[in-house]
Order: C-alpha cells, then sequence, then structure tokens
C-alpha cells in the first residue's frame, strides 16, 4: 500500500468518525429537546421516558392502554415489564388484599360487538372481566356471562342487555364487589331527543348478580341545573352522528373510601358513597349509596377566577378522574382532579385565547382550591400542559402528582413544587378516529396512567431506576 493510499484511508477514517460524532450529538439533542416541542406536533418527537430523577422522583412502575389496543406495565425507564393482550377504558389494579393476596390482576375488556364504535361510550362492549398476572380471566361479567367460568347459570349473572356497555371507570370493592360505569340507551320523559344515552352504576356481586343500581337521569333536579341549562339540556340533540342524546357523559365513578370528613362526622363522606364526575355538564357529585340522592357537588356554576390560594373553585371545564386523596398520602381526604379546560357545559363555557389544562387539590368541605398546578410552574407556556379530554392525576407517597396529559400521550410526575421529575411520551400508536374529523388518524393518546407499587406485581418482576444521562449514555 502507498503512502498517498495510507493517507487517503486515514482522512477517510477520520470523516467517518467525524460523522458518527455528529450523528450521536444530534440524537443526544433531540433526546433532551423540551418537551414543550412535542406539543407543537412535528412530525417526529421523542417517545419513552425524556426525563428521570430517581432522588426526586416516586419510584414505581405505570400501567396505562395503549393505541395498539394492549395494555403495558412501564418501569421507570420506560421498559415494558408486562403486558396483557386486552386493553380497557381504563384498565384498573385489583388490590391484592381483594383477590385473596394475588398479586398482579387487573380489569380489562374481553370481548367487543361487532360495527360498534367504541370511543367515547360502552355500547360496544360486550363483556369484562379480571385477569391474572398470566392472562387467565379468572372472573367475568357481560355477554352470557360465565357458563365459560365456572358454569354459574346466564339468567342471574348476564349484563342487562346482554352486553356489560362498562365505559370511563369501575373499580373493585373492599367487600368483593365490582362497582361497573355503564351505558343505557332508553327514552327519558322530558327530552327532546327520541333517545337517551344515560349512565348508569351498578354493582356486581361475584356471582355476576347486580345488587345496586343508580340511573343518572332520575336525580336531574339534584344537579344544581338553572331554569334554562335544564331546558338546554333536554333540548340538546346527538351530536357527531349518534343516534341518542349524550347529555351529561360521566367519566368518573368510584367509592369514596375512607376519610376524615366522614371520620369527623360528615355524613355526606360515608366510605361506600360514589364520586362521579358529569364531562359534559362539568359537575362532580357524590351519591348517597343509601338513598342515591345527591349530597355534595361542585358545579355547574362557579366563582369567578383569580386570587391567591386558598381560593374558591373557579370554572372546571370537561373534568377528569375525581377522587379523595386516600389516607397516608400527602394531602389525605381533599379531592384532586384533573380539569381538562376543554368545552363544555349548558350553556358551552370555552377556555380563551390560551387553552390550558390544570391539576387541581380542593378542600371538598371548603369547596376551596389549595393546590395547583399548570404548565407555568414548571416554567413553561401556558398551552405547553393541555388536554382537552381524556387524563388523569394522582398523588404519590412522597407527595408527588402522576399527570396524564392524556390527548399527547404524555405522562409526567411533578413535585409539589411543580417541578417535572419524570416524565414518559407513549410509543404506542394505533389507528382511531377521535380527533380525525371523520377520518382515520394515528395517535397515541392514553385515556388513564395509574401508579402501580413494586409490591403490586409478582416477586422477581424486573425493574429499572437508572437517570436519564445514564439511559441515554448507554443507548
Amino acid at each position: 500500500m502507498t503512502a498517498n493510499t495510507k493517507r487517503r484511508l486515514a482522512r477517510l477514517r477520520q470523516r467517518q468518525q467525524q460523522a458518527r460524532r455528529l450523528q450521536t450529538c444530534a440524537l443526544l439533542a433531540l433526546c433532551m429537546l423540551p418537551v414543550a416541542a412535542a406539543f407543537a406536533a412535528p412530525s417526529v418527537f421523542p417517545t419513552g421516558v425524556t426525563r428521570y430523577e430517581p432522588q426526586k422522583a416516586w419510584n414505581g412502575y405505570v400501567l396505562f392502554s395503549g393505541q395498539d389496543k394492549k395494555t403495558h406495565l412501564i418501569d421507570m425507564n420506560g421498559n415494558e415489564v408486562h403486558q396483557w393482550a386486552q386493553e380497557r377504558f381504563p384498565p384498573v389494579l385489583v388490590d391484592p388484599a381483594r383477590a385473596g393476596g394475588a398479586r398482579g390482576r387487573v380489569l380489562l375488556q374481553l370481548a367487543q360487538l361487532p360495527g360498534m364504535q367504541a370511543a367515547g361510550n360502552g355500547l360496544g362492549n360486550a363483556a369484562i372481566g379480571e385477569l391474572d398476572w398470566d392472562g387467565k380471566v379468572v372472573w367475568r361479567w357481560g355477554a352470557a356471562a360465565q357458563t365459560a367460568y365456572g358454569g354459574a347459570d346466564t339468567s342471574t349473572n348476564a349484563a342487562p342487555g346482554g352486553a356489560a356497555k362498562q365505559h370511563h371507570d369501575w373499580e373493585r370493592l373492599a367487600n368483593g364487589n365490582t362497582l361497573v360505569l355503564a351505558n343505557l340507551v332508553h327514552d327519558v320523559k322530558g327530552f327532546k331527543a327520541p333517545r337517551v344515552l344515560d349512565d348508569v352504576l351498578y354493582e356486581v356481586d361475584p356471582q355476576g348478580k347486580i345488587v345496586w343500581r343508580w340511573t343518572a337521569s332520575d336525580h336531574l333536579d339534584e344537579f344544581g341545573f338553572s331554569k334554562a341549562a335544564l331546558d338546554q339540556l333536554r333540548n340538546a340533540a346527538p351530536r357527531d352522528g349518534a343516534k341518542a342524546v349524550d347529555y351529561l357523559h360521566t367519566n368518573s365513578a368510584r367509592v369514596l373510601g375512607p376519610n376524615k370528613w366522614f371520620d369527623g362526622g360528615d355524613a355526606r363522606f360515608a366510605p361506600d358513597n360514589v364520586i362521579i364526575s358529569s364531562r359534559q355538564a362539568n359537575i362532580v357529585a357524590i351519591i348517597d349509596k343509601k338513598t342515591g340522592k345527591v349530597v355534595w357537588r361542585l358545579g355547574p356554576d362557579f366563582a369567578p377566577a383569580g386570587g391567591k390560594l386558598p381560593r374558591p373553585v373557579d370554572q372546571l371545564i370537561g373534568q377528569h378522574d375525581p377522587h379523595l386523596i386516600a389516607p397516608g398520602l400527602p394531602g389525605a381526604g381533599n379531592l384532586i382532579v384533573f380539569d381538562n379546560q376543554g368545552e363544555a357545559g349548558y350553556p358551552i363555557v370555552s377556555p380563551g385565547i390560551f387553552p390550558h389544562s390544570r391539576v387541581l387539590e380542593i378542600d371538598p368541605v371548603k369547596k376551596e382550591i389549595v393546590w395547583e398546578y399548570t404548565a407555568v410552574d414548571s416554567k413553561q407556556t401556558q398551552w405547553s400542559f393541555y388536554s382537552a379530554f381524556i387524563s388523569s392525576a394522582r398523588r404519590l407517597p412522597n407527595g408527588n402528582t402522576l399527570i396524564d396529559e392524556g390527548m399527547n400521550g404524555r405522562v409526567f410526575q411533578v413535585t409539589p413544587q411543580g417541578e417535572i421529575v419524570w416524565e414518559y411520551v407513549s410509543p404506542f400508536y394505533g389507528d382511531s378516529a377521535v380527533g380525525g374529523s371523520g377520518r382515520t388518524v394515528r395517535t397515541n393518546w392514553v385515556y388513564r396512567a395509574q401508579p402501580v407499587p413494586y409490591d403490586w406485581v409478582p416477586a422477581g418482576t424486573p425493574r429499572s431506576e437508572r437517570p436519564l444521562d445514564t439511559v441515554a449514555s448507554t443507548r
């Protein structure tokens, strides 16, 4: 080999090394882009974990259903540690104490009615059930119910009309029963629309028998609507080609659980009472389990906005996931809610020129906001945190809050001061009619994300807690 050839090869190797260094720098720069850049909807943006500080974060797993129609359990580095082939709206953890000590059980959808549009309601949901860690169905309720799972009589445990029609929420109760939020299409006197897409709550026992039932339209005069608002609601027409009017669009339902308010003598907060959320009417309400009456509510009308904390609760719009913070967690007894600030109400309320979502912690007795999170608390523009629909917020044991900015598929954890210490963007895309103006689009939206403690999974389940810089440098 001549000296000239050797020099040419050396220059070629040098250029290749420089190109590789530039490529690596570009990739690292892409990974470190501010998350807000992802929400301006460029054609390409990072997915997976984008930020992680283990010393400041609460460390555990996160459970959610992706748009690939599967349910994923991820660790703090975004590694999928388990998957179920089913999805749900949402998947729900089963407390091992309510499953005979079994770890890793989850509530999911088991069957879909053919040809039914699933987005936004439960009309296509044929059956729901409990699955163990290995995906085996251990309980089922819905179409023909349980004949294949224990030989039970279908006449006692089939869902009304032969399909579960569960939507938005459900919960395994301490007594072993299951609380199910479902749809009911029927005629309701006083409505202009010939058919109403109503919301109904069922409490279903382990044999599939309905032991308690509550229907929203039976309690319209208890939600605080003005006469003008009630007239508008009753005259509402079906939207988006639907055959029935979805006048409340209830998107959350769970029991209150033990709390300091009831312990202090306030019967409205009895642990068995159920808290619900109506996205369409901007209402959060508590239902007395014994009487069925609405005994507490926020909305539909609110105080003017503004002022320092604590302050009266101002306008909620299309909120999701309201619940009382559980005993033992910071803020126990207060209500935490994801306030979408989308567009809803009778009449419709709009979020204004800078639409942005917020998470609120509310004293439910004083009805005052005692803590809130917006993107400004993370030194970002208001609109960099916004989900007009879906989404959730959960208080964590160390005082942080896990937030699902649903329509962007972004799940993140903030400190009480608003510092983002963990962030993840779902890489699980799928086809959806939601957000496509009648056409199918690709999306990674996440309806709800739930924090999962390490002791919920079977022993030996892997997990990783490497800081982001370590993760980035080893990929």
